[in-house]
């Protein structure tokens, strides 16, 4: 089993049930130093996706899971990891029980441009859900998008 650390709508728990059946929810976390943004605009979907990026005075609340191989697996095909659209990084994140190494999925694109209005809002439901602080939800919700509804 290894640590992964999901950020955007991974964060909602039965989302990560249908991704990675096998690997249990272990609870949530800080991401210090890293914020949330968008990039791979130039990939054509609905808008820019989600990724971290350095930020010393930021930080991204996480979920963090006990991925079995398995899953972890399924999880890159998912994530678009195969095709080389993400990199895994090993980061540290903070937790009511310690610190922690966790995996991260990274873009391999560059920072830049809006995500679409619905996967927006897909991702402040699933932090919503996680359990994030309402602010922190909040500034999801805020950010700008891509109208298209």
């Amino acid at each position: 089993m290894t640590l992964y650390a999901a950020y955007g709508s991974n964060l909602d728990p039965e989302q990560m049930r249908m991704r990675a059946p096998h690997s249990p929810h272990r609870g949530t976390g800080w991401l210090r130093g890293w914020r949330i943004t968008f990039g791979g605009h130039e990939f054509g979907w609905e808008g820019s996706i989600a990724t971290i990026v350095e930020d010393p005075t930021r930080e991204v609340f996480v979920a963090i899971y006990d991925l079995t191989e398995e899953d972890e697996l399924a999880l890159d095909r998912w994530e678009g990891a195969e095709l080389g659209l993400y990199s895994k990084v090993k980061l540290r994140v903070e937790t009511l029980w310690g610190s922690e190494i966790c995996w991260f999925y990274v873009l391999n694109s560059y920072e830049g441009g809006f995500p679409s209005y619905r996967y927006l809002r897909i991702m402040a439901d699933a932090a919503e859900i996680a359990g994030a602080p309402i602010d922190y939800v909040d500034e999801l919700r805020s950010r700008t998008a891509i109208d298209d509804e």
